[in-house]
Order: structure tokens, then C-alpha cells, then sequence
């Protein structure tokens, strides 16, 4: 699977970190960072849109001991490689979560995705629910009905028109370049008042990558900032989640734009949810209440033991 290992492969390895691999996925190169523990049932982590997988590090190191932590970098994001066309449409990143597992070699996995990386996992669970043991999904449900209902009173031919100006306004933006570490800093703590100066820091450092002329860019693909003009339709979406059979634990923010899916009945689509929610915490509840979050999944996941053999 790896251009230097594979899962199976895969030792423990440094206890300060991870190791990087890579896997091929419709003939791109995309990355995923490994914790080590193969013996252990295997737990994926998925970031989020222009986000990243070390965004996940103090997750796995709280988790390593028990699982084998494997934390994908969506296409265009990380150090994943950027789709030549700017396809990051959903169904080619439920296609990439696929072929990971896949490669993976093990019948079943667990998972905690994020915003985007919710999105993908929820739909990668409903079509393939004997694939997934536990999925824990942070605000990764999407619209709400609220802007279904705004969306629709759009009509199709204006979506699409709109899209095809987006793509080709971004085919002439520039990534933005900052002079030093410490002004993308700036940048990250505008995002998330939330972070703490040490999370921003880190989350800044793995995010960006140097430009020849010494100045610092964010990682992802500016593509990403024109999602595609059409998905499934909501009542399609609902039928996706009704598909899921593995119990599901959905968190939201109180202080997030996410729509809280018992306030708004989305929870009532899936066959075993249960909600969350966070206080004092926004769209990335598991930064801003990184204890609580901690707590929660521990409680919710399987108890690994019972999944070896």
C-alpha cells in the first residue's frame, strides 16, 4: 500500500510521533500518518475541509495505546497530492476513504471524522455498513434543512453559473503568502478564537509549506474553495444515514454555525445516534473542549479488546 510499508508493516514507531505513508487513490498520491500498534483494531481519524492530519495529534496519542491510529490527508489537502483538475468532488473523497480501507486489509474499522471528513464517512459508512464498527462524526452532517430550504430557492441553471464563475475566478487567485511563521499564526487565531496559543502554533506549523521565496502558503488546494453545484438531494442524504447500522455519536458545538441535528430532526434519519453537544466550543469542539471530547469518545468507542481475533 505504502511507497515504504504497509499497514501490516507498520511498527509502533517513535513515541513523539507518527510515520508518513502514502497510497494510491485514482492515480493520486495521497498521504496518511500511522501511530503504530498494528496489532490493535484500527481507529482512522479524518480531518476536515482545509485542514490537515496532524490536526488530529492530540487525539492519537490519547488513543495510540489501544488503537492503530491511521490519519488520512484528504486529496488536496496535507500532504496529499492536488487533484490536476481540482476534482474534489464528494464522491471521488468517499472513493479515497474506500480504497484506504480497502488496502487496509482489515475487515472492519472504526471512525471519527471531522466537518468535511464527517461528511465522507457518513456516506462511506451508509454504503458500506458492514465495513464500519463505531463512527463518531463532528458536525460532518452538512446543511441543514434550514439551508436546503434557502437553497432550493435557487434554481439549478443560476447553482451551476455560479460555480463555473467561482472556478474560474480561483484559477487566477494566488495562494496567499505570508512572511513568517508567527503571520500565518495570526491568521489561524483569527479562525478559531478557541485555540490556545500552543494548538494554533502546531496546527500552523504542519498546515503550511515554505514557497522558494521563503515566505509560508497553507497547504490546501485553493480549488477547494468552489465545492461542487450539487450533491445528493436531502431526502437522498437521509436515506445514506438510514443505511448506517454501527452506533453513531454525532457532536456539535454550542458555539458553532452547525445546526444541532436533534433541534433540527436530521438524528431522527439514522437507525443509532446519539448526540453531543459541546459548551463553550465551535465547529472544532475537539480542539476547543479537547478533555470532554476525550472523554466522550473513550466512553462511546468499543472496547478494543473485544475487537481482536
Amino acid at each position: 500500500m505504502s511507497d515504504t510499508s504497509s499497514f501490516a508493516q507498520s511498527s509502533f514507531g517513535d513515541a513523539s510521533g507518527p510515520t508518513s505513508h502514502s497510497f494510491v487513490s485514482q492515480r493520486l498520491r495521497l498521504n496518511y500518518l500511522d501511530w503504530g500498534n498494528p496489532g490493535a483494531p484500527t481507529l482512522i481519524l479524518q480531518h476536515g475541509g482545509q485542514d490537515h492530519a496532524r490536526s488530529w495529534d492530540w487525539v492519537a496519542r490519547a488513543l495510540r495505546r489501544d488503537w492503530h491510529v491511521i490519519c488520512p490527508d484528504l486529496r488536496g489537502h496535507g500532504d496529499s497530492a492536488w487533484s490536476p483538475d481540482g476534482a474534489y468532488m464528494m464522491p471521488y473523497m468517499v472513493y479515497d476513504l474506500a480504497q484506504l480501507i480497502q488496502q487496509s486489509g482489515r475487515e472492519r474499522v472504526s471512525i471519527i471524522a471531522h466537518s468535511l471528513g464527517g461528511a465522507v464517512a457518513l456516506r462511506y459508512a451508509g454504503l458500506y455498513p458492514e465495513k464500519v464498527t463505531a463512527l463518531v462524526a463532528i458536525e460532518g452532517l452538512g446543511p441543514s434543512p434550514k439551508m436546503y430550504a434557502e437553497r432550493r430557492k435557487t434554481p439549478v441553471s443560476k447553482r451551476w453559473r455560479d460555480w463555473i464563475e467561482k472556478r474560474r475566478a480561483l484559477s487566477a487567485r494566488q495562494h496567499k503568502r505570508y512572511v513568517n511563521i508567527d503571520e500565518a499564526l495570526q491568521r489561524m487565531q483569527a479562525a478559531n478564537s478557541h485555540l490556545s496559543e500552543d494548538q494554533a502554533r502546531h496546527l500552523t506549523i504542519h498546515g503550511v509549506s515554505r514557497n522558494e521565496d521563503g515566505t509560508y502558503s497553507w497547504k490546501f488546494d485553493n480549488y477547494l474553495r468552489s465545492p461542487q453545484p450539487s450533491d445528493l438531494s436531502e431526502e437522498e442524504l437521509h436515506g445514506v444515514w438510514a443505511q448506517i447500522t454501527c452506533p453513531t455519536l454525532l457532536c456539535v458545538g454550542q458555539d458553532s454555525w452547525a445546526s444541532d441535528p436533534v433541534k433540527d430532526g436530521r438524528a431522527a434519519h439514522f437507525q443509532n445516534a446519539s448526540v453531543v453537544s459541546f459548551e463553550n466550543a465551535g465547529h472544532w469542539l475537539h480542539h476547543d473542549q479537547l478533555q470532554r471530547f476525550l472523554t466522550e469518545i473513550t466512553r462511546f468507542l468499543p472496547d478494543p479488546a473485544s475487537l481482536k481475533g
